[in-house]
């Protein structure tokens, strides 16, 4: 970051700034630069500028490889008419690539393209389930396009992003509109929700499991806690039986007893008897100790 600018970054503004592709990165304001959300602006890039759409301003602590860089100006006609034509040369890219991915053959399957602004980097972006040689490729491109190469290696999760969508909710993927981090996910979450274990039903347009099995982690988790585990042994007042179901938004258990009847226990009932337990044994601790 210029010297110049280094005692205005504590003080400036970090605000979200999203690419193509739903991309997004933290820049500073330090230039004071005048903008409001939704308004294309310049940034300083690893070499030269590119072009991006102010999000909003970011009050969190971040998590970045390295400071974010600066937010250098609003963006001019001539920044989006040169930002249009680089879409349109990037559907170009995108064949020729594949044509010399055919060439090499190469096993990898090549999602999208993007240059920077001022053309002075042209990234690909592709999956691959294995680790891949592609440094003549990068030899190839660069001598077609006379630019900086990258090829930079996503997973399934970050190639939907990029093509966005619609989820089984009928909602645009939460990972093309709001959601920047992947956190692991695992069939645990659909068992706890008493989900089905189908994986059309609890798989994104990715093919791995649903982002949203995630966001009520904590509030399934929190209340099932209070239960008793499935299938450990429960006295009722209509005799012993088995925890066969778990409703935390009814707040209550089934209980299958001996006989094969159900019985439904309320949570609060569940809860009383553990406050009766407690009361009992601190009466003989106290008792005890005396």
């Amino acid at each position: 970051m210029p010297s110049n600018l280094e005692d205005n970054v504590l003080d400036a503004d970090i605000w979200e700034i999203e690419f193509k592709a739903h991309r997004t990165g933290y820049y500073y304001n330090c230039n004071n630069v005048e903008f409001r959300s939704g308004d294309w602006v310049i940034v300083a890039a690893e070499r030269g500028e590119d072009i991006g759409k102010a999000k909003w301003i970011h009050e969190d602590e971040i998590k970045t490889k390295g400071s974010p860089m600066a937010i250098i100006r609003v963006a001019s006609e001539h920044d989006l008419e040169r930002n249009s034509e680089n879409r349109l040369k990037e559907k170009d890219a995108l064949k020729q690539c594949l044509s010399l991915v055919k060439k090499h053959n190469l096993d990898m399957k090549l999602v999208d393209c993007e240059y920077q602004l001022d053309a002075n980097k042209l990234t690909f972006y592709f999956t691959a389930d294995q680790r891949v040689d592609f440094r003549e490729l990068v030899k190839d491109l660069a001598a077609v396009y006379k630019t900086r190469i990258e090829l930079r290696q996503i997973g399934v999760r970050d190639e939907a992003k990029r093509f966005g969508g619609f989820g089984i909710c009928g909602l645009r993927q939460c990972c093309s509109t709001w959601l920047r981090d992947f956190d692991p996910i695992s069939t645990q979450l659909a068992r706890e929700q008493n989900l089905s274990l189908n994986p059309q039903k609890i798989s994104g347009n990715c093919g791995r499991l649903l982002c949203c099995l995630q966001y009520e982690k904590d509030h399934y988790q929190g209340t099932l806690r209070k239960f008793p585990e499935l299938g450990s042994r429960y006295r009722t007042s209509s005799g012993e039986g088995t925890v066969e179901k778990i409703n935390i938004f009814t707040q209550e258990m089934t209980v299958r007893l001996v006989s094969g009847e159900e019985q439904v226990v309320q949570l609060r009932d569940v809860e009383r008897r553990k406050r009766r337990k407690s009361s009992f044994f601190k009466k003989i601790s106290d008792q005890n100790s005396e």
